[in-house]
């Protein structure tokens, strides 16, 4: 490879930690795992409280934004169009985020709040604790998520495509911390380290819960075996897919995961308790409305629980330190839009998607437990990876439908990686919009060999709580972004719509003629 690469400081720095980290954990597992495992539960503990708060504030910030003036600014020149179609857009943004972890979650997390309420006065299993179940599922996979992404992406978006500067995490911080080497060093080289960490981790579930459906489906022995052979695919998927730019690869997936998820989506909602269903969503929004503000501030200081920090604490940290990923790849396609139109697309059009899908199979799931008798929720609290494919155990078409499933996480899990490979090697080329092929490549190598490496020492736990770690400091960066964004736009002239120009013309002739009939007057006079 050409060592150009390796002078530059964000790549040497990020490869080396990582491949120490990769050591470290393949060699001593237990010992990395016991270690993460700590300072996860230092950070939560100690920091949760931040972590709600800052989510809370940026959530406040976007929307204020897209609401004012600000919003009509284009990312990009003001005669800008958005380079991808609507659809398109949307399928990219969806394949790059959270779509493989919707998969994974959409059936399990309601079913885990079925099982163990998140309120300590409601029975577990009872209908009561299936609505909060559901209305917490929502919350979860609601704005909060990708309010995070939407305010990376933002001020990434804003300065690439506007100001014409690198889109790296430490430029978007440049107007608070100036343009010192060794801080924007740190900050990406940390940007880096905690997308390879994230996305390693996904990549692991993802191939766990294939394994998992291939063994419910085929009776393919759930193995490490079967699991390399999955990873082995994954691989040789994304990096074909990376070698096609992001023109095609990534946009002709985006398209064919929100087509296919759609599909499903609507046959589950055809065959399953479709009156129930639509009872459920209509009721999951009113609750998430209602107590939007109670959840995305709840503690639980007097009972001294851990159900908050297990889960929405965990949720936000796993969002943030997914967000220098997710945030640049998001500003990548979002180039033209203006920036009301990329906070309402970004936030809100995926989190609806997103409680439509755990409606439908989390609503099919809950209805099959509580009115026919099954035990899902057992099975999902016995094996996670097991819960889609024991719901579809119940409806018709087991079979296709699951090797459907299949097919649509393993399309995901190239998705994102393929995303991934492009932003890890823009972030560590300087913020090249048309990064090597070669750098995506040792990118692309090095996420599936932490992949596999931890699911053959069993640390994949380990990693993820690692990667966790990575949040706290990536928070404060949050809350920083939003500081920034704020002081870019004050220098900003605001575009001038049509109508305005309409406006104006009509008040300008109407003056010019009452100007006219004065001095006719006096001339008459």
């Amino acid at each position: 490879m050409d060592k150009r690469f390796w002078k530059n400081p964000v790549f040497s720095i990020s490869a080396v930690v990582i491949l120490v980290l990769v050591i470290l954990g393949a060699a001593i597992p237990r010992k990395f795992g016991n270690v993460a495992e700590r300072l996860y539960g230092f950070t939560t503990i100690n920091f949760g409280w931040f972590y709600l708060l800052a989510v809370f504030i940026v959530i406040v910030f976007l929307i204020g934004l897209a609401i004012s003036k600000y919003g009509a600014i284009r990312i990009g020149g003001d005669n800008e169009r958005p380079d991808y179609p609507f659809f398109t857009w949307i399928g990219m943004l969806f394949s790059a985020g959270f779509g493989v972890g919707l998969v994974f979650w959409g059936v399990a997390e309601p079913m885990s709040h079925y099982f163990t309420s998140p309120m300590d006065d409601v029975a577990p299993q009872s209908e009561e604790a299936a609505r909060i179940a559901m209305g917490y599922s929502f919350f979860h996979w609601g704005i909060s998520q990708w309010a995070i992404f939407a305010i990376v992406g933002l001020v990434i978006g804003f300065l690439q495509f506007r100001k014409k500067k690198d889109g790296l995490i430490s430029t978007a911080l440049e107007p608070l911390m100036g343009s010192n080497k060794a801080v924007k060093t740190t900050i990406d080289s940390f940007s880096v380290i905690a997308t390879v960490m994230g996305i390693a981790t996904s990549l692991g579930l993802g191939i766990l819960q294939m394994s998992g459906g291939l063994q419910s489906v085929f009776n393919i022995g759930n193995t490490f075996g079967v699991q390399l052979i999955i990873a082995v695919l994954v691989f040789i998927a994304y990096m074909a897919s990376a070698t096609t730019g992001l023109n095609k690869g990534i946009r002709y997936l985006g398209n064919f995961n929100l087509g296919m998820a759609i599909a499903l989506l609507v046959f589950i909602f055809a065959v399953g308790p479709k009156v129930f269903i639509l009872d459920t969503f209509t009721l999951a929004i009113g609750d998430y409305i209602t107590n939007f503000i109670q959840y995305s501030l709840r503690l639980e200081p007097y009972q001294g629980g851990t159900w908050v920090r297990d889960w929405t604490i965990f949720y936000w940290a796993w969002t943030i330190a997914w967000s220098p990923f997710v945030g640049a790849f998001v500003a990548r396609v979002s180039k033209g839009r203006t920036i009301r139109e990329f906070i309402a697309g970004v936030m809100v059009i995926p989190p609806v998607f997103a409680c439509m899908w755990i409606a439908t199979l989390g609503g099919t799931a809950l209805n099959s437990d509580l009115n026919k008798g099954t035990n899902i929720a057992e099975a999902v609290d016995a094996d996670v990876t097991s819960a889609i494919f024991s719901t579809f155990e119940h409806v018709p078409f087991t079979g296709f439908i699951s090797a459907l499933s299949i097919l649509l996480i393993f399309t995901f899990l190239v998705t994102s990686a393929d995303s991934a490979t492009y932003i890890l090697a823009s972030m560590t080329t300087k913020g090249s919009l048309f990064p090597p092929l070669m750098v995506k490549m040792v990118w692309g190598i090095l996420m599936s060999a932490i992949a596999v490496v931890l699911l053959y020492a069993g640390g994949l736990e380990a990693l993820q709580s690692a990667s966790l770690v990575s949040a706290l400091p990536f928070t404060l960066l949050l809350v920083l972004l939003v500081f920034s964004m704020s002081k870019l736009l004050k220098r900003e002239p605001i575009p001038v719509r049509s109508s305005d120009i309409r406006r104006f013309t009509r008040i300008e002739r109407e003056a010019k003629k009452r100007a006219i009939e004065r001095d006719l007057n006096k001339r008459i006079k």
